[in-house]
């Protein structure tokens, strides 16, 4: 059997910095540190806080008056910035630097008279946070193309904004049935997808075209983990989003001869290195190869306060 390791795979910087902030608000403030919703999407980064004393909860009431808050990177609504003041909560916002960009164009828009389309997910974490910027009613929020074509006329300008974690190619229908129906509408071309969803999927694209089976690692409800999963069923490859090496058996791989591995942006790399492990063990695999697209070089800094 042959093994195919996509690259860029995994961690993302904004990952990397909303895991620091929390072991680093640990170690600088020596007491029960809360954490509003998972971090990440991942459960056994969750777990791993969980062990250094991490309190994670959904709503800040569970949070004792004056205690230390950390924001999940999915971003929160205004509403919870003004609950989080009213009980006295010491924030530690750990909103990627990228969502936060999103925060700031709709607030943008609204500010110019701009009507505002949102793509997204509905109930997803970052399109809670993100439609929580403005007033109800504000954002319209559309997930498919049929949900465009249910939009009603608007008058005056309009602008879009997606989600940062969606399938490019999703995103590009909608905003192409955006344009059509809104020939003057605004926003990126693009939209707003981030640089790592974007490369991961480039990267398990770059191997589809080698491999009888995806395995992508991430937890059920990441949504760039199920985006890389759907775009290697659209490749035609079978593919199965696992959390770990316990959800493998050796049934799934009858008359696999190829294997694609790539993970979320939320999911640690030695949850991949362990199923290259297990397939060492019960497979005679040929080669592993590294299939790397691009070269990720972007780091965001830690707010001042945690910085050493």
């Amino acid at each position: 059997m042959k093994c195919i390791l996509a690259k860029p795979r995994g961690f993302c910087a904004g990952v990397e910095r909303a895991i620091l902030m929390v072991e680093k608000s640990v170690e600088k403030f020596m007491e029960p540190v809360y954490v509003r919703h998972e971090i990440v999407h991942n459960r056994f980064v969750v777990e791993s806080l969980r062990k250094i004393g991490v309190v994670f909860v959904e709503d800040l009431s569970k949070v004792p008056y004056g205690s230390v808050v950390i924001f999940s990177a999915h971003g929160v609504s205004r509403d919870i910035y003004e609950e989080a003041k009213k009980l006295s909560l010491k924030v530690i916002d750990a909103t990627c630097p990228i969502v936060r960009a999103v925060h700031r164009n709709a607030i943008k828009y609204a500010n110019s008279g701009c009507s505002i389309v949102l793509i997204g997910h509905p109930g997803h974490a970052e399109i809670d946070g993100t439609l929580g910027q403005l007033s109800p009613g504000k954002m319209h929020l559309v997930s498919s193309v049929k949900d465009v074509e249910n939009l009603p006329t608007i008058d005056g300008d309009i602008a879009y904004l997606t989600q940062t974690t969606l399938s490019t190619e999703e995103t590009a229908d909608i905003i192409f049935a955006l344009k059509k129906k809104y020939p003057d509408i605004q926003g990126s071309k693009t939209g707003n997808v981030c640089y790592a969803t974007t490369n991961r999927q480039n990267a398990v694209r770059s191997i589809c075209k080698e491999i009888d089976m995806l395995l992508i690692v991430g937890s059920q409800n990441s949504s760039n983990s199920n985006r890389l999963r759907e775009l290697g069923e659209e490749h035609g490859v079978k593919s199965i989003l696992i959390d770990s090496v316990k959800d493998l058996n050796k049934d799934m791989f009858c008359n696999i001869n190829s294997v694609g591995i790539s993970s979320g942006a939320s999911a640690p790399e030695y949850l991949v290195l362990e199923i290259v492990e297990w397939l060492k063990e019960h497979f005679s695999i040929e080669k592993i190869v590294e299939d790397r697209v691009v070269k990720e070089i972007t780091k965001f800094p830690l707010p001042l306060e945690l910085e050493e």
